[in-house]
């Protein structure tokens, strides 16, 4: 895996139903769409129960995540993964609000997107700014993938030897330094 940028993981997860359709069901759609739409998928975790994030935001998710191979650059690619987002119901009202389906462009093999400059200064915002601001771009990796289980338990499932090319560690590191009770919350489906 993770030959090149045309590897790319895409993290999954939802906390509101669509219609008559449960989360699962809807991600499990998704899938398809992101299939249909996006690329080949290469590798597709399983899904899981997580905490919802922030706290209080809104009923718990469920999550997965997925590897597709796909040769657009990523800012087409991210607004590909935002019409399969509206398509299923997702209306951007606030940020880290509950919502039908959340798709985010996690990692693209060793690249760093857009710069290795703006990739620092997001992952270094002060938690105090981080739910006051957002990128008006994607960053990638993830700027905070490795604060979050909910990210990294799923990439366990289909990348583990993954090496973040900030902060040189795998998925498994990474996931191995959060504290035991986060990993915990994230339970298999």
């Amino acid at each position: 895996m993770f030959k090149n940028r045309n590897e790319i993981v895409i993290a999954l997860g939802g906390n509101l139903p669509l219609a008559q359709h449960s989360v699962g069901s809807t991600v499990s759609c998704a899938i398809g769409a992101i299939s249909r739409q996006v690329g080949m998928i290469r590798a597709i975790s399983r899904f899981y129960a997580t905490p919802c994030f922030p706290a209080g935001a809104g009923p718990d998710y469920v999550n997965a995540a997925l590897i597709v191979e796909n040769h657009a650059s990523i800012p087409d690619l991210l607004a590909s993964l935002h019409r399969i987002e509206r398509d299923f119901g997702r209306e951007r009202q606030e940020r880290w609000g509950a919502r039908t389906l959340d798709l985010d462009v996690i990692a693209a093999g060793q690249e760093i997107f857009p710069d290795p400059a703006t990739q620092a200064g997001w992952m270094n915002l002060p938690p105090e700014a981080r739910g006051e601001k957002a990128p008006d771009s994607a960053i990638v990796p993830h700027p905070r993938l490795q604060e979050r289980a909910f990210v990294l338990v799923p990439m366990l499932d289909i990348c583990p030897d993954w090496v973040h090319p900030v902060t040189g560690r795998t998925v498994a590191q990474m996931a191995a330094a959060l504290a035991p009770g986060e990993i915990d919350a994230v339970r298999p489906i």
